[in-house]
């Protein structure tokens, strides 16, 4: 992947944008999460509950427009090229990811010297942002079910009931945001393990050729 020049067509502005949404709603949902939680100082709980909520909001609507984009945006199938095709098809099972998985953990494990390049996304890249997405609606789910105006609807309610009442939802959603938050640091590392223009192209936008 070191070899590979980062082109703009592997990340049309529209997903940099989503990615920027995204990145601002994750920091502010962990800073008014961790709040809510534990407050660290006074005064702020009523703030902190509204950024939580709109946060909340913002990224559920950013998730769904991204995989509605996903269905009609263009983007590079392989690192390094500039030639595009629906984003869809770089979150399906593609010929080069064929045999990859395996080696791709491997190599994560240190039990590879060298990495495994696959189409724009590796196997475990597609899998570990794939499985985001579900996550993120479940997040959601838990988050209306502690939601005061929204907990006793029956949708919601049902869902609480059946785990046991509003604290074992409220530990359900407490160790989903530890998830989230490992997740992050994880992409971040990994997006970057050969060296900074995936970073440089999905939020500055500016290309590299090597």
């Amino acid at each position: 992947m070191s070899g590979h020049a980062h082109y703009r067509e592997a990340h049309p502005l529209v997903f940099v944008i989503t990615h920027w949404i995204n990145l601002i709603c994750m920091i502010m949902l962990a800073f008014s999460g961790f709040y809510i939680h534990f407050p660290f100082f006074d005064g702020f709980m009523g703030v902190a509950r509204g950024m939580h909520f709109v946060a909340m909001f913002v990224i559920i609507i950013n998730l769904t427009f991204r995989i509605v984009a996903a269905f009609f945006v263009k983007t590079a199938t392989q690192l390094g090229s500039r030639e595009v095709d629906t984003d869809i098809k770089n979150w399906l099972p593609q010929e080069e990811n064929k045999h990859q998985f395996f080696e791709t953990v491997k190599y994560y494990l240190f039990f590879r010297k060298e990495g495994v390049i696959s189409a724009k996304y590796g196997s475990l890249q597609k899998i570990a942002y794939l499985a985001t997405i579900p996550l993120t609606y479940i997040m959601a789910y838990t988050g209306f079910c502690l939601y005061g105006p929204t907990a006793d609807w029956g949708f919601f309610a049902g869902g609480t009931a059946m785990v046991g009442g509003p604290m074992s939802m409220r530990i359900i959603h407490y160790f989903m945001m530890w998830v989230f938050i490992v997740f992050t640091m994880i992409h971040a590392y990994l997006a970057n393990i050969y060296n900074l223009n995936p970073s440089k192209i999905i939020f500055a936008w500016k290309e590299t050729d090597h």
